[in-house]
């Protein structure tokens, strides 16, 4: 049976606060395992803002009303209101995600300084973000996290370094059709990358005939049926306002006869064994329809 695992990026305070669970109550009406990926510190949104200038970013903005959905107050994060601390004031959520029996992982330390900073990074800076991320996980769930997956797939060389040296066997860091190694400066990683392989609907929203209500039709039809698939979804939108649209997917899934799992059993498919025999891929940076900028995207062996 294919599967396609639930990766939850959550990106905010109000995510972590609303969104997160009204997502668990979803998942256990449709009976489906997700991976959450948390943001544990600083929430700085309203610095998001400086994208402007972004080839694309006006057109997502304008095509995804990211006011509707995140809110002034989000906006203002870091602009007019101060940064609030997300792993300090919404560790209760992120611990309910652990409880109902989801796999709980790493986002990031600071989604918006992490998505515009990372690609050009220094060692020592990128060593010290994903760092703190990790000290702030292990405080709030008392172990380690068993896997990362970038914000805004954007990462660099020593960002997959540290992955491997925290002794994760899989992550979720990049776009691409399959699961494969990457081979970072002529060294070929130990962890297996299972991209992201469908679109999110932030990026379908606004295409000619779809929109909030029927964007789910657009995914099922992209979803091939006999293939392991990776699906990120966010917080803040599918655990907002996209909430109807994302119960129809989970349902149309089901009925397309494919497993709603974390990607921990998705990784247990492949086996430790056989992981070694993936493609190793270069780190490569792409452009993907919907989305503003350059993200990890997988290339051709």
């Amino acid at each position: 049976m294919a599967t396609i695992a639930l990766k939850v990026d959550v990106d905010t305070l109000r995510g972590t606060r609303e969104g997160v669970p009204r997502l668990l109550d979803i998942f256990a009406r449709h009976h489906a395992d997700a991976s959450f990926l948390f943001s544990l510190g600083p929430d700085h949104t309203g610095w998001a803002l400086r994208r402007v200038f972004r080839p694309g970013f006006l057109s997502k903005v304008s095509r995804t009303s990211v006011l509707k959905h995140y809110g002034w107050r989000t906006l203002m994060y870091g602009v007019l209101l101060p940064a609030p601390d997300i792993g300090r004031l919404a560790a209760d959520s992120m611990r309910a995600a652990a409880r109902a029996g989801h796999e709980c992982g790493i986002h990031t330390w600071d989604h918006v300084v992490w998505q515009d900073h990372v690609r050009n990074a220094d060692p020592a800076w990128t060593r010290a973000s994903m760092g703190r991320a990790y000290e702030r996980f292990v405080d709030i769930f008392g172990k380690p996290p068993s896997t990362h997956g970038a914000a805004g797939w954007q990462m660099n060389a020593e960002a997959f370094r540290q992955i491997d040296d925290w002794g994760m066997a899989y992550a979720s860091d990049g776009r691409g059709a399959s699961p494969h190694r990457l081979r970072v400066e002529g060294q070929v990683l130990r962890h297996v990358q299972l991209p992201t392989s469908l679109p999110t609907m932030d990026e379908l929203i606004g295409n000619p005939g779809i929109d909030e209500r029927n964007v789910y039709r657009a995914l099922l039809e992209l979803t091939e049926p006999d293939q392991n698939q990776v699906y990120t979804l966010h917080a803040e939108l599918e655990g907002g306002l996209l909430a109807p649209a994302f119960e129809a997917l989970l349902a149309g899934w089901a009925a397309q006869g494919h497993q709603l799992v974390a990607m921990a059993a998705q990784f247990e498919q492949i086996g430790a064994a056989e992981s070694t025999l993936l493609p190793a891929l270069p780190l490569c940076w792409g452009s993907m329809p919907g989305r503003s900028g350059e993200l990890i995207v997988a290339s051709a062996p």
